[in-house]
């Protein structure tokens, strides 16, 4: 009796099952607090260890890093870059890219209903926890950016705006890569999740950054609020604020990478290359405001920060 070789797809369906059940099936609260601990670590000798193995795994480039010496796997991950490495469309028309990452789903919100992959839906009430923010980005855009490991881990204002409120929402730790989204239905609703609402200098209109953790990736760092979102962080869930930015001004960043769900308002239109599967960079055009469309006149001041990314006073 002869054996039946394995197709290409069923080969590919058994590499999925395997990577599923390794980023998944696992304990992933528990790996990912030992993560957070051991990216802490101040060790150069262990970091550089550390980073050889990482790039067995993954193609970690750091040319545009501002160092290439580390103390700990942490100061990798959240590395800024040289100057003018992420330079920012100054169109006032254009809301840029927040982040470097990989177009997943994006196009038009139905209704309140959005897409991680390709049949499965979610809702925004169910991603945002509030019925009443929702229906402010009803019938508007989505685009889901993917960070990988590797990538640039800081994100910035997309546009001239203000934030006056973020709320966080605790959650779980599922991987957010594209095997997972196929098979774990409304898993950005499951995970840890911050949502920035940002109003816009140009017309006022809200647009909503929904970074969302993941696996090993569980602490996000927003540098106007002073509060380390993470795993162990219960709450208030709302948190008020004042925090005027610049197009281009740095937000936070997540310890190691994970996804950022941009909405925006049905006005804009997505910008020529988003598309599913398109590699972008921080800075390039995500999306436009209609032409001949007037700008607001209330100026929004830039952001004063302290070094520790906390407000300045």
């Amino acid at each position: 009796m002869t054996m039946k070789t394995p197709t290409l797809r069923e080969r590919l369906l058994l590499q999925e099952d395997l990577n599923f059940l390794l980023t998944n099936r696992v304990p992933r609260l528990a790996l990912t607090r030992f993560m957070g601990w051991y990216s802490q670590i101040r060790s150069p000798w262990l970091t550089r260890w550390s980073i050889a193995v990482w790039r067995w795994f993954t193609p970690l480039d750091l040319s545009e890093a501002t160092t290439q010496q580390f103390d700990s796997l942490h100061d990798c991950f959240t590395r800024s870059l040289k100057p003018d490495a992420r330079p920012f469309d100054p169109d006032a028309d254009t809301v840029c890219c927040p982040s470097d990452g990989i177009v997943g789903a994006c196009g038009d919100i139905e209704g309140t209903q959005l897409w991680q992959a390709k049949g499965f839906p979610y809702t925004l009430e169910d991603l945002l926890g509030s019925a009443e923010l929702a229906q402010r980005y009803a019938r508007g855009k989505y685009v889901t950016l993917r960070l990988t490991s590797s990538m640039y881990h800081r994100f910035h204002a997309p546009a001239d705006g203000l934030v006056e409120r973020v709320t966080y929402i605790s959650g779980d730790t599922w991987n957010v890569n594209p095997i997972a989204l196929k098979r774990v239905e409304r898993l950005f609703c499951k995970n840890e999740r911050a949502v920035i609402e940002v109003k816009l200098a140009k017309d006022r209109s809200a647009v909503a950054l929904v970074p969302v953790a993941a696996i090993l990736v569980a602490s996000i760092r927003l540098h106007f609020i002073n509060v380390l979102l993470h795993l162990r962080y219960r709450g208030p869930h709302v948190m008020p604020c004042y925090a005027p930015h610049v197009k281009g001004d740095e937000m936070g960043w997540f310890e190691h990478g994970s996804t950022i769900i941009v909405l925006l308002p049905p006005h804009l239109t997505l910008a020529t290359g988003i598309r599913t599967g398109a590699e972008v960079k921080a800075g390039q055009a995500l999306a436009h405001h209609p032409p001949g469309q007037q700008a607001s006149a209330q100026v929004v001041p830039p952001m004063a920060t302290d070094k520790q990314g906390s407000p300045g006073g």
